[in-house]
């Protein structure tokens, strides 16, 4: 089985709670932090691939929180320019297995791949912090 490449922010609950069901079915990951990767627009757009530009974000981050902007006027090259400059706005995880790339703990190509289908009542995207509010602060 291919190593999957997880990039997480360290002390996500949320993506420790993915790490913990992706591990449970065998997968084995090479966890990274997504904070502190080089990323490029190159590097980081296929991760995205066909989704609309609004669901590449981490709806947490205290940018989106505070309305410095609204996700839903962006176009391709300011969204990714956004996330370069403060990649707590990158919607996580990303995930690589292979040549495979996506955003989001989701029904996707990776999770497809790996032969995990999510049960849809199920919520492994959103934050699990308390409050009606969580915001996603940029360190650990």
């Amino acid at each position: 089985m291919s190593l999957l490449i997880f990039y997480e922010k360290p002390g996500c609950i949320g993506n420790r709670q993915q790490k913990t069901l992706l591990e449970s079915f065998g997968h084995q990951l090479d966890v990274r932090d997504l904070l502190r990767e080089s990323w490029t627009k190159d590097s980081l757009r296929p991760y995205f691939f066909n989704t609309p530009i609004a669901e590449w974000f981490n709806l947490s981050a205290p940018q989106l929180k505070d309305g410095w902007f609204n996700i839903h006027e962006l176009d391709e090259a300011q969204a990714l320019s956004l996330m370069l400059t403060e990649p707590i706005l990158i919607r996580r995880p990303l995930m690589q297995l292979g040549e495979l790339k996506q955003a989001g703990f989701v029904d996707g190509p990776v999770l497809a791949a790996l032969d995990i289908h999510l049960d849809p009542e199920a919520d492994f995207q959103s934050c699990p912090m308390e409050g009606a509010d969580p915001v996603c602060e940029a360190s650990a």
